[in-house]
């Protein structure tokens, strides 16, 4: 159990139960005397200093009074001074009360020769819980500090909620088709803010980075499947896919700012139904047509029957697990690039190193400018346009680099020379060419599919509906996942690859349009601009890139993926799993002050951390392997998994540790 009262790399805090005072500087008497008694006062200068703030205070009055709780926080001259003391009056303090009309019992005084002392945090929070009657009470009748220590870790635990928020987009209605049309009414009131809402600069911003995050994975994913299907399927297909899915799906889905695309799995699934037509010897897209229409069937059935609320048994254990994954194809898709490079034989050194500073550059680049938002430099609009539009700036540039250095040829961007199919085929796919048995066996395949992308879909709008990111509209899950069955049907019947929510893209979408203030040059989130049209021209663009491939064959491949490591890491972000990961390494003095580590003993949430990292561990295992088919089961897992861990935590370390929303005081984080 974590002590409220002290931090690490901080002074124990005296703690005094009780003090009979009337008055504020009475109570700052009491605080002096105290440390005199016990000796934190030897140094002279020290002692000097600490009576000076002291007096001060009690002639001026304190720093704060809220929820019954008066700080006395300053900075003082002495160096190394570290003075923490909290107080327990007898009575409350007369005529001495908050805005909020709560008597003063309690007094914390913070001393410390630092900007802002390291407990403030704890302080924060204290205050925080301090607002519910029943916290007081618990504090009030605690005799000892380990009383007051463990009345702090209960509450703290009960302030985040053992149970997890359900949104009104996941409570059942009973009825069929109850959460597809409450998700129909629920949005089509601010349907046309969708668009009006939209037409701002950070919009545009968002739409020329997301351009490229979109049509780089298209690319990128169709040498993939054209590899895996003998090239039955390839960039065209892929692009056409991404554009007419990504469209649809903007113009009519309940969140617009998830963003559609094809993923890994969905690529190695498809692959993987390509190896079992050639080994039983029947056609692969007529059969693909009856697995895909087998799959929008259940998709439907899924939306129309709430199927959808089942994905409130996700908590963050699942979703920061997933998003992990995801964010670590992303990075190794960009390494192994660079890796294979200068492994190739086919590949000249020059070319290689050439394609390590354009990955590099693109990501440094992108990301340097991100960090300007923080800076102190130039005007705030300047800061502002500069982080937005730092992944378009660093594409521009890397690919000027590489057309200035033309001597040293690096691959470009694969593009189909004309509107035609990867293979010459017709673009409609007849499924009555496959035997009839395929017809109902297809069914099989399609089941695990459908797992597969209700928990692509559903896991990744409800990251994009994250606390943190401050929205407002609300989200559509049965919708969204009847128009994503919808469009599995479409692109079956004409050959095309099959499109989900796309985790990393979707999560660099929310965020990039949201809107952040910066506050003691830490970064906060403020809102979000919720709307169509970033999405739509996004797609349409994409679909528009088909006229104008000879430019779009300039940009490096090199370039590309250097865009897919700044998305792969920019995704990291707020993903706790990676910042607990980060704890095995760190000196335990200078753990960061977050909830979770401030209640729960650092071993339980090493235990919690090991038990996520091998859930990561075997995702990427069976999704690399022979059972690969098998990935959508694995995801499903992790709910059982997750709810054996309540016999292996306490339920108030555990509702820290898995808790979807952080406490207010930690949105402030730091810009790294």
């Amino acid at each position: 159990m974590s002590s409220l009262f002290h931090t690490p790399g901080t002074n124990e805090a005296h703690i005094l139960l009780d003090v009979e005072a009337t008055h504020i500087d009475g109570c700052l008497d009491a605080v002096h005397k105290a440390l005199e008694t016990s000796g934190a006062l030897a140094d002279a200068d020290a002692a000097a200093e600490v009576r000076r703030q002291l007096s001060r205070h009690a002639d001026l009055g304190p720093d704060s009074i809220e929820n019954g709780i008066v700080v006395v926080h300053e900075q003082c001259k002495h160096p190394g001074l570290d003075i923490q003391v909290f107080v327990r009056l007898a009575k409350s303090l007369d005529q001495l009360t908050g805005e909020d009309g709560v008597p003063v019992r309690y007094v914390w005084v913070l001393l410390s020769d630092k900007p802002t002392h390291p407990h403030m945090a704890t302080v924060a929070e204290f205050s925080k819980l301090m607002r519910h009657e029943g916290c007081r009470t618990s504090f009030d009748d605690a005799g000892t500090k380990e009383e007051m220590d463990a009345s702090y870790n209960k509450q703290l635990a009960t302030e985040i909620s053992l149970d997890h928020h359900i949104p009104p987009e996941l409570q059942p209605t009973g009825r069929l088709f109850g959460c597809f049309i409450n998700d129909i009414k629920r949005r089509a009131p601010i349907y046309i803010s969708d668009f009006t809402d939209g037409l701002n600069a950070k919009s545009l911003a968002s739409f020329f980075f997301l351009f490229f995050a979109c049509f780089a994975p298209a690319v990128a994913f169709s040498g993939m499947l054209s590899d895996g299907t003998g090239g039955a399927l390839g960039a065209m297909e892929m692009v056409v896919a991404t554009a007419l899915c990504g469209t649809v799906y903007a113009l009519i889905s309940g969140q617009p700012l998830t963003i559609l695309g094809s993923t890994g799995p969905v690529i190695i699934f498809m692959t993987l139904i390509y190896d079992l037509c050639m080994r039983m010897g029947i056609p692969f897209l007529p059969t693909l047509a009856w697995v895909g229409l087998w799959t929008m069937a259940m998709l439907l059935v899924l939306a129309f029957t709430d199927a959808c609320i089942w994905i409130r048994y996700f908590t963050r254990f699942t979703d920061d697990t997933f998003a992990a994954l995801i964010s670590i194809i992303f990075i190794w898709k960009a390494v192994e690039y660079v890796l294979k490079n200068f492994s190739s034989v086919e590949v000249s050194n020059d070319q290689a190193l050439l394609a390590l500073v354009l990955t590099l550059g693109t990501y440094g680049i992108g990301r340097g400018f991100s960090r300007l938002r923080t800076s102190s430099y130039a005007l705030r609009v300047v800061r502002e346009f500069f982080a937005d539009f730092g992944p378009a700036i660093a594409i521009i540039l890397m690919t000027g680099l590489a057309i200035w250095m033309s001597d040293v040829k690096v691959k470009t961007l694969p593009v189909p020379e004309e509107f035609s199919t990867t293979s010459g085929r017709p673009w409609f796919v007849n499924p009555l060419e496959a035997p009839v048995w395929v017809w109902f066996a297809a069914a099989v395949p399609a089941a695990l599919m459908s797992i597969l992308l209700y928990l692509d879909q559903n896991i990744t709008v409800r990251l994009v509906s994250n606390p943190e990111f401050k929205l407002k509209k609300g989200s559509g899950y049965h919708l969204d996942l009847a128009v994503v069955g919808g469009l599995v049907g479409v692109c079956s019947m004409f050959g095309l690859p099959w499109m989900v929510a796309a985790t990393v893209r979707s999560l660099n979408h929310v965020r990039s349009l949201n809107k952040i203030d910066v506050r003691n040059g830490k970064e906060v989130v403020v809102g979000t601009v919720e709307n169509r049209v970033t999405p739509l021209l996004i797609h349409i663009a994409v679909g528009l890139s088909l006229l104008f491939l000879d430019v779009l064959a300039m940009v490096p491949m090199a370039v590309l993926y250097g865009l897919f490591l700044y998305m792969g890491v920019a995704s990291m972000k707020g993903n706790q799993l990676f910042e607990r990961l980060q704890l095995w390494i760190t000196d335990p003095s200078k753990y960061p002050t977050t909830h979770y580590l401030r209640a729960v003993p650092k071993g339980q949430v090493h235990k919690f951390t090991a038990i996520q990292a091998f859930c990561l561990a075997v995702l990427w295992v069976v999704k690399s392997s022979v059972v690969g088919i098998l990935f959508p089961v694995f995801i499903a897992m992790l709910v059982p998994i997750r709810f054996a861990m309540n016999r292996l935590f306490k339920a108030e370390h555990l509702a820290l540790l898995d808790a979807e929303e952080v406490p207010e005081d930690e949105e402030l984080r730091e810009v790294k």
